[in-house]
């Protein structure tokens, strides 16, 4: 088996719309586009709006802020490689980029499910244990929480990033997505992939059904106390607070489960490609439009620091 040299030499190519017709180009690079500034400006937003209000300086609005700075960093991973692809009409990443978009996907995939599995034991915490609350859930608790999430997707996305760098890639090698997937980059090799396989399967498990199972508990118990609160508004406040993390909860993993089940049930790539945006770009460009509408602290907070910005602007501009 021939490794080293090929593995230096070699270049990708990721195909993603690159076989549609030319004149819907243009079109595809705009739409792109937009959904990429809605997607920054309104986690950056969301990010501002925390820092600005001190009432929001609590746990729950902490792994929100953190979870919007993923989300931007998730989506800037592959959507600016994408448009200029699109632009230049190039299908080309170089070997060094496609294994570093890797690392950062899996680390900021990775993140936003261990921060909606934090968020899920916040409301657990809020709901099932109200008095004890702050006392549980302090900032050394919660700086703690973050950085595990932290260690855990870095720990995993080096993982499989060295276990691919010990792959031989014989030639230039055609990637039917918009981003270099990591099941899509192993199964290029043309050197043995059983070790990246196996540690695949089992990291999807630990890192995957994990979190969802530690959500679905959570919630559960959550359920239960709702359902002892004699008064229906009590009941409404209550199921009010964790509506908007159920709400980015359903959806990532509803379409994350839809991707993977379409590229079981169909062969062809390229439904498997496009059903993969919806987790990659459609979900961080929803969630802070779901907590802005859902969410009133969230609300309010957008309302003072938007009507200050166009305050400021007024008071700026000559009469």
């Amino acid at each position: 088996m021939e490794s080293g040299n090929d593995t230096q030499l070699s270049e990708f190519f990721l195909l993603g719309f690159s076989e549609k017709q030319p004149e819907i180009q243009p079109l595809i690079f705009g739409l792109f586009l937009s959904m990429y500034l809605v997607t920054v400006t309104g986690n950056l937003l969301i990010i501002v709006a925390i820092i600005v209000d001190a009432h929001l300086h609590t746990p729950m609005y902490i792994f929100l802020s953190n979870l919007s700075f993923v989300d931007i960093c998730f989506t800037s991973t592959t959507v600016p490689q994408m448009l200029v692809n699109i632009h230049t009409q190039s299908k080309v990443i170089t070997y060094a980029g496609c294994i570093t978009q890797m690392y950062f996907l899996l680390l900021f995939s990775g993140l936003d499910i261990f921060l909606l599995t934090v968020m899920a034991y916040d409301r657990y915490v809020a709901i099932c244990h109200p008095l004890h609350y702050m006392i549980i859930m302090n900032t050394r608790r919660c700086g703690l929480l973050i950085l595990a999430c932290w260690i855990i997707g870095v720990l995993n996305s080096l993982l499989h990033s060295f276990l691919v760098l010990r792959l031989s890639f014989c030639t230039n090698l055609e990637i039917p997505h918009f981003f270099c997937e990591l099941n899509q980059v192993v199964h290029q090799a043309c050197s043995d992939t059983f070790i990246n396989d196996m540690v695949i399967y089992i990291t999807a498990m630990l890192l995957a059904v994990g979190p969802l199972s530690g959500i679905l508990y959570s919630y559960s118990k959550i359920v239960s106390s709702i359902r002892a609160i004699s008064s229906a508004q009590g009941k409404y406040k209550a199921f009010s607070t964790c509506a908007s993390h159920l709400s980015v909860v359903s959806l990532f993993y509803c379409t994350l489960l839809g991707v993977y089940l379409s590229s079981a049930v169909t062969q062809n790539s390229h439904a498997t490609a496009t059903a993969s945006l919806m987790y990659t770009v459609v979900t961080p460009m929803l969630n802070p439009f779901i907590y802005s509408l859902r969410n009133k602290d969230i609300k309010t907070a957008l309302k003072i620091l938007l009507g200050s910005v166009t305050r400021s602007r007024l008071m700026d501009s000559p009469s």
